[in-house]
């Protein structure tokens, strides 16, 4: 197996060069994401507890604005929108924050887990009100499991808000429940369906499962206090997934329906493969795959144990780029490249991040947090390099690293800076040649080597 800390940084991390103290083989890698979450403590993310009394005020003035005869109308309408503003704040924050710490990880593959772990929960926000709710997830229910069992993340996953509300379970009452009967309301499957389809089984389930899971689940709703199992409008008797039983209208038979999906087979090999393609290749290597399945199950969904399988298979190593960085990858990259770190990024006015990351990120197809549905975003590198993505690549390779960085840095230092052993001859014979330093600093951050991991 050969490693070397330009294939550790593309394909298990955010680019070159690596941070200091950073690990580039599978020993120290797998000790620093043992270890503390050391950029969870250094850059704060968002809490949904410190969020609930602005909710309840956009909530509540929402509503007055509604009923209300102006003046209070009025009066409420522009406290709403005072609310409203300060939870898009947050949310511009945890965007900041993310990068940060993909910036400055001494441990960066515990970033790209955590990155990995959130598009395989995709969360959007359905309203305005909502748009922080997706970090929040990550912060709270994702970023702190990722060297658990996966029931752990799972189990958290589905009982939070953001969850919840993005899959409509606010609209789901068990048909022979209290609620059910005296509300003429039915089963919403949104939830049990993802459940079964993306966040685990992938396949080998019947519509009957779904239904009936649909039916476990049917207690799980958000109460103001937070999330909780409401027992009137969950459906009462048993339920029968996957062949196997689960008795009583409560929250246990939910967490072991929950606990069960994650360690079954099909679940173990669905998420290996995954997993594989998202961090090797789009077509990747049988025997990787096999090999974090077979840890995957003899582990019962240790994370870390499947890390560790990860890490040390062959195959991870193989200095082949065939991955494309996806647009929040190579933001990222690029960002490190210049020399920008963590707190240049928190400095920022938000006006200059939204120029710098977030406007060119949803112009290169990836806007933040907003996938185009709960399957996240595409893996296949032909979903982003396209010659519409490219090109604005290339105008940000262009024309950004001017207004970020003052002087521009040495092209041929950047290009080994950034690249590593991943330098071609094509690449190294242009740089020098380049007409100015800033068409050479272009062409480094807009090469497929930069663009490829």
């Amino acid at each position: 197996m050969t490693q070397d800390s330009t294939t550790a940084a593309f394909r298990f991390g955010y680019g070159l060069p690596l941070p200091a103290q950073a690990p580039s083989e599978p020993a120290s890698m797998l000790a620093a994401l043992r270890g503390p979450d050391v950029m969870a403590e250094t850059y704060s993310g968002p809490r949904l507890a410190d969020l609930t009394e602005t909710l309840a005020r956009a909530d509540s003035m929402l509503r007055t604005a509604r009923r209300a005869a102006a003046p209070e109308a009025k009066a409420a309408r522009q406290d709403y929108r005072q609310a409203i503003a300060q939870l898009e704040s947050v949310t511009q924050h945890a965007a900041k924050t993310t990068v940060a710490r993909a910036l400055d990880a001494p441990d960066g593959f515990r970033e790209r887990l955590v990155q990995f772990w959130a598009d395989h929960f995709t969360t959007v926000a359905r309203a305005r009100r909502d748009r922080p709710l997706p970090a929040t997830l990550v912060e709270e229910a994702i970023r702190p499991h990722i060297t658990d069992r996966f029931a752990d993340m799972l189990r958290a996953v589905i009982q939070h808000p953001a969850m919840l509300g993005y899959l409509d379970q606010s609209r789901s009452f068990g048909p022979n429940s209290r609620i059910g009967q005296r509300r003429s309301r039915g089963l919403n499957e949104n939830l049990a369906r993802e459940v079964l389809e993306l966040h685990t089984l992938g396949s080998g389930y019947t519509q009957e499962d779904v239904t009936q899971m649909a039916e476990l689940l049917t207690g799980l709703t958000v109460g103001k206090s937070g999330p909780t199992f409401d027992s009137r409008r969950a459906e009462p008797g048993p339920e029968s997934v996957l062949g196997k039983v689960y008795e009583g209208d409560s929250l246990g038979a939910v967490l072991k329906a929950l606990d069960d999906l994650a360690e079954h087979p099909n679940t173990a090999a669905h998420l290996a493969r995954k997993l594989a393609v998202h961090f090797v290749s789009d077509q990747p290597n049988p025997d990787l795959v096999q090999a974090l399945t077979d840890a995957w199950r003899a582990s019962g969904g240790d994370m870390l144990a499947v890390a560790e399988a990860l890490l040390t298979q062959p195959a991870a190593w193989s200095k082949l780029q065939e991955k494309a960085r996806q647009p929040f990858d190579f933001l990222v990259a690029s960002l490190r490249a210049l020399g920008v770190d963590g707190a240049d990024v928190m400095r920022m006015s938000d006006a200059v991040f939204r120029q710098v990351v977030l406007t060119p990120l949803a112009a290169m197809g990836q806007p933040w947090q907003s996938p185009p549905g709960p399957d996240g975003w595409p893996e296949a590198a032909e979903a982003w390099i396209t010659p519409e993505a490219m090109a604005i690549r290339i105008t940000w390779a262009m024309d950004m690293p001017a207004q970020l960085v003052n002087p521009l840095p040495d092209p041929v230092a950047l290009m080994t800076r950034a690249l590593g052993s991943h330098v071609g001859e094509r690449l190294a014979w242009a740089i020098p040649r380049a007409e100015s330093a800033r068409e050479a600093v272009g062409l480094v951050l807009a090469s497929p080597e930069f663009n490829r991991r």
